[in-house]
């Protein structure tokens, strides 16, 4: 089973900056795409950031383009996810999840094989 272990998360004035970080471990790390996903309280997890085998592609929400960057580094099987300027609405817990293709930030489908891990519990004060 694919998995991973989110950490960075904690409480932060608004304008403020997080890095979280995201290690994996079940499955060729190199090979596939990684994302960050968010939930926030009373709403639906979404896609917040991807990036692709390389690093060489990326993509974001339009709520958090400009403020927020992934990056990954493929020999520590981890993915990041810098958070500038950030805002009350950016709270939530946030995971990341190894993708299956990826068509657009609104429509990333987790591996089959990939199990949801506890997050990472961000919190913005305004």
């Amino acid at each position: 089973q694919a998995q991973a272990v989110e950490s960075g998360g904690g409480l932060v004035q608004a304008g403020g900056s997080l890095r979280l970080s995201c290690r994996v471990s079940g499955l060729t790390f190199e090979n596939v795409g990684m994302a960050w996903f968010r939930q926030a309280p009373g709403k639906q997890r979404e896609g917040v950031s991807y990036i692709d085998w390389s690093g060489r592609f990326t993509s974001y929400s339009d709520s958090v383009k400009g403020r927020f960057t992934i990056s990954r580094d493929n020999d520590l099987r981890t993915v990041y996810l810098q958070m500038n300027s950030l805002k009350p609405e950016d709270t939530g817990i946030y995971y990341c999840a190894a993708i299956f293709g990826f068509d657009s930030i609104t429509e990333m489908t987790p591996r089959s094989e990939w199990e949801w891990g506890q997050g990472t519990q961000v919190t913005v004060s305004s």
